[in-house]
């Protein structure tokens, strides 16, 4: 279906028919037809076709075609929508449908211009009416169809989290002596809000009072966060690569040679939408990799395992990291070329064979070098010394930015 506008369609809150006519999308609550508001009511009744869950679908009224969805839904909904080309199409949706709804779904397929939607109060804004709870300082986390896991980074002491969807067990197991509400079917005439997990009813938001701490949000988790087996980079240079590496919202990185993965797993940690591809030969460790990301509450880390520079054949990353593999011909070669304009690329060194690779490509491409002792405090008997750790070389360069101060940039492409 293709969008001819809104304005195309709508003529009292209803299309005209065509197969350019905009589809509704109406959010619907527990509360059903009685809870919708005039203008969610006439695009119901304008529809002729109404699709949408079994449940959702014998809330309403009226005589219109009722299609339930099918499962898997997503790769369905081409065919699904185009068979009802040119009828006047409606979609319920559970609260408000652009939050975490079938409406952000139907917009990225079809375009803005081919989705009407007439909200209903959501689920979170439910549960936060029925407890106090001021949504602006409140934490979401969808577990709908995804791992538990994803919930770890957001438990820290005194926040407030909203989980939907999940398993109360696994919730339960996850948060320690968190205190969890179950708050069911919110809005309707059983509403219901109690903390027996056992009792959940399959239509609930969880509601978590974190009472324990999680791991700081910064870089540099200590060592002992990460299962390993010494191929780990410490956290105090593991908190200047990832200074370097500079992650931002939705960037993708390649974490080459990622031996526990702490670097991916921290790049991922900084923000949801960050991606990482960990890059590791051996299989042991590729598999230590996911462990490390699930237990740290990133499960989306891809882990490929793999030679490099063979094993690079993956999507254009926005950064990219080389922890090992760095003598390998053909390596920094293949990362600097699949790297974005304006994208960064860090590598450390820790022999004086990989640093001499990072001398001659800081030649050849700019950058700066950078290198880092570190000592950490040993005991000496009775007292107290230092043992100082092999130090560590790091190269950062920038992909077509230009030379300021000392930073030298790189030039464009050799």
């Amino acid at each position: 279906m293709s969008s001819a506008g809104v304005n195309s369609a709508d003529q009292g809150g209803a299309g005209q028919g065509g197969a350019h006519d905009v589809i509704a999308v109406v959010g619907i609550g527990a509360d059903g037809w009685e809870g919708l508001s005039d203008a969610a009511r006439r695009e119901v009744a304008a529809a002729d076709v109404l699709l949408g869950s079994a449940r959702q679908l014998a809330l309403v009224p009226g005589g219109a075609e009722r299609v339930a969805w099918p499962s898997p839904l997503v790769p369905a909904l081409p065919g699904l929508l185009a068979a009802h080309a040119g009828r006047r199409v409606c979609v319920l949706a559970s609260g408000d449908p652009m939050f975490h709804g079938i409406g952000s779904t139907l917009v990225r397929l079809l375009g803005a211009d081919a989705v009407r939607v007439v909200p209903h109060p959501s689920s979170v804004s439910l549960a936060c009416a029925r407890l106090g709870w001021a949504l602006d300082s409140v934490d979401v986390v969808s577990l709908v169809g995804r791992p538990a896991s994803l919930l770890v980074p957001h438990l820290h002491p005194g926040r407030r989290v909203l989980v939907l969807g999940g398993s109360p067990a696994e919730v339960a197991a996850l948060t320690g002596d968190a205190r969890l509400t179950v708050l069911e079917r919110l809005g309707g005439p059983d509403e219901r809000v109690h903390h027996d997990l056992a009792d959940a009813d399959p239509l609930h938001v969880l509601a978590v009072e974190c009472a324990e701490g999680g791991h700081p949000l910064v870089p540099g988790l200590p060592d002992d966060a990460f299962e390993h087996d010494g191929q780990l980079t410490k956290r105090e240079v593991r908190a200047v690569a990832l200074a370097l590496l500079g992650p931002r919202p939705g960037e993708l990185l390649w974490d080459v040679g990622a031996g526990s993965g702490s670097i991916s797993v921290e790049w991922s940690r900084t923000h949801p939408a960050c991606r990482a591809i960990a890059v590791e030969r051996d299989a042991a460790r590729a598999a230590r990799i996911g462990r490390n990301a699930a237990a740290l509450g990133v499960p989306g880390v891809e882990v490929v395992v793999g030679a490099v520079p063979g094993a690079l054949d993956l999507p254009t990353p926005d950064a990219v990291f080389i922890g090992g593999g760095l003598t390998a011909p053909g390596v920094v070669e293949r990362c600097w070329a699949a790297l974005r304009p304006g994208g960064r690329l860090v590598a450390n060194a820790v022999t004086l064979e990989s640093e001499a690779v990072l001398a001659r490509w800081r030649g050849v491409l700019g950058g700066s070098l950078t290198r880092l002792s570190v000592s950490r405090d040993k005991p000496v008997g009775g007292f107290t010394g230092w043992r100082t750790h092999m130090p560590v070389t790091t190269w950062a360069v920038t992909k077509g930015r230009a030379v300021t101060g000392t930073d030298t940039a790189a030039e464009e492409d050799q």
